[in-house]
């Protein structure tokens, strides 16, 4: 836990960039060369996965995070915490909807748990910042746990209050959300694995390239051989 505690102070540091900056703007000519094809899994292939939702800040971050994680066969950015139908990047972005950016992360329970994957999304992130992450602010970007089942809310709350009764944030209260799935709505293509295709956007390298490598010092059992 005193790792956690030294991985939280470093979230602390203030930052200039936010999630949409630049998101509508033209790829630099050296991000276009550095996007590499990747071999997206079928949708026959996933379905033999379990699915989890987490939300922790702009996804960008959060998919490039649980992405490196072994046991995790493919992560899906999109919108979810909501009521509105068939929300937009815009309309999230800019807090015109009750929906947070989230992710849908598939994976392999034989090779990590769920009760792992909660570990990654309180470990990689600071739940004490109500409806912010770092430079975003919002309730787009709040904290929230989904669950899909009864099993999954016990591994949650359990997991809350292990934290709170170790005092890892010093007495600051978690504000994340714990909340029963019902809908999750794919963001548009062009965010999906946007860290690894425009590694000189300047939120990815100064927001979320830097949270990534802090996840992985700290975590370092759980990343996958080839994580980048």
């Amino acid at each position: 836990m005193k790792i956690l505690k030294l991985y939280l102070l470093t979230l602390g540091l203030s930052l200039t960039t936010a999630c949409q900056s630049n998101s509508n703007k033209k790829v630099a000519t050296k991000e276009k060369e550095a996007i590499t094809k990747l071999t997206k899994p079928t949708p026959q292939d996933l379905d033999t996965y379990e699915t989890a939702y987490f939300a922790s800040g702009c996804f960008w971050c959060v998919e490039a995070i649980f992405e490196s994680v072994k046991g995790v066969k493919e992560v899906v950015s999109g919108y979810s915490g909501g009521t509105e139908k068939n929300p937009t990047y815009e309309q999230v972005g800019g807090g015109m909807t009750s929906h947070a950016e989230a992710v849908k992360v598939y994976y392999d329970p034989k090779v990590i748990s769920f009760t792992a994957l909660a570990q990654v999304f309180f470990g990689s992130h600071d739940p004490t910042t109500l409806n912010r992450q770092g430079p975003d602010k919002g309730p787009q970007y709040r904290s929230i746990a989904f669950y899909k089942n009864d099993k999954e809310k016990q591994v949650i709350n359990g997991y809350i209050q292990a934290l709170k009764d170790q005092n890892v944030y010093d007495g600051a209260p978690i504000t994340t959300e714990v909340i029963q799935f019902t809908k999750f709505y794919d963001a548009e293509d062009y965010h999906q694995d946007y860290e690894r295709k425009h590694p000189n956007n300047p939120y990815i390298t100064n927001v979320s390239i830097p949270r990534l490598n802090r996840f992985k010092q700290n975590f370092k059992a759980y990343l996958k051989e080839d994580a980048h």
